[in-house]
């Protein structure tokens, strides 16, 4: 049976404007497929009330226990897609560690229990019409789905998607078939660096009329857009990767510092983020 838990915004997260509704779910595995040489691609059978998600939020998922794995926590892992018309919740995940290890053992048909959604997804404010969507590698996915509502909104991002390497780019065509403009960046190709990003974001800026910076997990690539979002006075957010025990903000694991009111203060990545504002993160 489903074990739904409503969450009401406490004292120490006096931003958290809205109640939200979690559920632990046992969805059935519709399809898991290797990406590419790093990546898979994990969809899941799920209902309604599951996916009454926002671009940005997560789920807690609870790996498997396998001969070769046993992860003992739960894994954090960022929304890369969600269906309402065909009841479809997606993962995108780069085999690392042991949860990650244990979860691409799980087969079509298996069950796979979840807990979400999560955290304080992407605000995407009327004034930003032209937004720059920039991460690299499987932090794409926790794009993906807010390149999906803007294209609902009718309005056209600009993604710039970097990898290694050409053959572990992630999420271009996906992108494209919501309408961004796509740039493609990898190390091989010598384009990938913050020196050579910088002059391309900055002539993005001018040609194309960014006004709104988006990105994950590159602690570099956020330095680069907060340094030129100072200079142009642009904002965005950012959504974060933090390691985490319970996901619900009781365990304060992911505790980080973030700059507010003029200081440094320390908020829950889980409850308060994962998504902060751009020059909020220290």
């Amino acid at each position: 049976m489903p074990i739904n838990l409503c969450v009401i915004p406490d004292s120490a997260s006096s931003d958290v404007s809205r109640h939200v509704s979690i559920h632990e779910m046992e969805c059935r595995i519709k399809s898991h497929e290797q990406v590419n040489g790093q990546y898979r691609l994990l969809v899941l059978a799920a209902p309604s009330c599951v996916l009454n998600c926002e671009p940005g939020q997560f789920f807690h998922l609870l790996c498997p226990q396998t001969d070769r794995f046993q992860p003992y926590l739960r894994r954090p892992m960022s929304i890369y897609s969600y269906d309402r018309s065909k009841g479809e919740l997606s993962f995108l995940y780069k085999v690392a560690g042991t949860g990650t290890g244990a979860m691409a053992e799980l087969r079509p048909g298996e069950f796979l229990n979840v807990v979400g959604p999560l955290g304080q997804g992407f605000q995407i404010r009327p004034e930003w019409r032209r937004p720059l969507l920039l991460a690299r590698g499987v932090g794409l996915a926790t794009l993906a789905p807010l390149a999906q509502e803007y294209a609902r909104l009718g309005k056209r991002p600009v993604a710039i998607c970097s990898a290694r390497s050409p053959e572990l780019l992630m999420s271009a065509d996906l992108f494209r078939s919501f309408g961004a403009e796509v740039i493609t960046v990898t190390d091989t190709e010598g384009n990938s660096g913050v020196e050579n990003l910088t002059p391309l974001v900055e002539g993005l800026i001018r040609s194309r009329g960014i006004d709104a910076f988006f990105t994950c997990g590159s602690a570099r690539l956020v330095r680069m857009l907060q340094a030129i979002g100072a200079r142009h006075s642009i904002g965005g957010q950012v959504a974060l990767e933090q390691h985490m025990a319970c996901g619900i903000g009781m365990c304060q694991a992911c505790v980080r510092p973030f700059r507010r009111d003029g200081g440094a203060v320390n908020l829950r990545v889980c409850r308060e983020g994962p998504v902060f504002g751009l020059q909020e993160v220290l």
